[in-house]
């Protein structure tokens, strides 16, 4: 065992420093675009709610895809927001481990629903005739249970298992906590086998999240270059979904990147950018997507807008 290690209760997140001499700037615009991103999706979920037309399983996964953006955007931003205001970026051991579980289960509950976004549409349109009866209430259901309480279950065994983890230092080079940095933290005669054991057990299970979202678009592709009703379904159902998975793969790798060249020579605004970019870009443009691409959706964000404006010039 290691002599005079004190338990760390408390952690310091580096790279906010980098924003000292323009911090009010960084603030203003941050506060900003959280905003925008609540006011996106939360209408997006509103809409899908209040709108009986749009209570079908595309949609009702869609505002679950929704309610991820939010959840993890609210791990990431309002922490921020507070820290870009203090004087030291000090987290609490708890606090830290919270933002790690709700950061590392929000990127895997993306993926999860957009493995159940593609079986959707792999069943709307590879076997419609039995849609109805595939996919009804109670399989969407266990669907989207499926897509929150996998990453659930699986990052709450790993907090709880990082938790267990003796640690030797309390610096964190990034704006917010990652379960990999922390376990990095820890004295060098830590058993990390079962640690390392549930990392690989994570890696393989959404590697079959990937294989089975290739497998249910090989089918769809093939299916569709049959018939031209198809190819119209797939370029206004489909199309949203393989943007987002895209968006989801660059994303991953930028982070990928941070992680493998972070500490390496890169100027530190750029390192804070690649750590932060997957809670930058898909909480806000996933809904964007969908709201424009998606034809039920987009009339009801028009008909809300001019009937806003008709209702303006009424009273004018």
């Amino acid at each position: 065992m290691i002599d005079n290690v004190t338990a760390v209760r408390a952690f310091t997140l580096l790279g906010i420093n980098e924003t000292m001499n323009y911090r009010a700037t960084v603030f203003a615009m941050t506060l900003l675009y959280y905003s925008v991103i609540l006011i996106v999706n939360i209408s997006l979920v509103t809409i899908i709610i209040f709108d009986e037309n749009l209570h079908e399983p595309m949609y009702i996964l869609l505002a679950s895809f929704c309610v991820n953006g939010l959840y993890g955007a609210s791990g990431f931003y309002p922490r921020f927001l507070v820290d870009l205001l203090s004087s030291t970026q000090d987290i609490s051991y708890e606090g830290c481990l919270l933002q790690a579980f709700v950061m590392y289960s929000f990127a895997s509950c993306e993926l999860s629903i957009l493995a159940v976004m593609a079986y959707d549409r792999y069943l709307a349109i590879c076997r419609p005739l039995h849609y109805r009866s595939l996919m009804t209430k109670r399989r969407l259901r266990h669907l989207i249970s499926f897509s929150w309480l996998t990453p659930f279950c699986i990052f709450s065994i790993s907090i709880i298992l990082t938790s267990r983890l003796k640690l030797c230092e309390s610096q964190i080079k990034r704006l917010f906590c990652i379960n990999w940095l922390i376990v990095q933290l820890a004295c060098a005669d830590a058993d990390m086998l079962a640690n390392n054991i549930v990392s690989y057990a994570t890696i393989i299970i959404y590697l079959l999240h990937g294989f089975f979202i290739i497998w249910t678009y090989m089918h769809l592709i093939r299916t569709c270059v049959k018939s031209k009703e198809d190819r119209v379904k797939f370029m206004q159902t489909c199309v949203p979904h393989v943007i987002s998975l895209l968006l989801f793969l660059v994303v991953m790798l930028f982070d990928l990147m941070y992680m493998r060249f972070g500490s390496r020579d890169l100027h530190p605004s750029t390192k804070n950018f690649m750590g932060m970019v997957f809670l930058i870009i898909p909480p806000i443009l996933n809904p964007l997507i969908y709201g424009f691409k998606l034809g039920k959706i987009r009339t009801r964000i028009l008909g809300l807008i001019f009937l806003k404006e008709e209702i303006g010039l009424r009273l004018y």
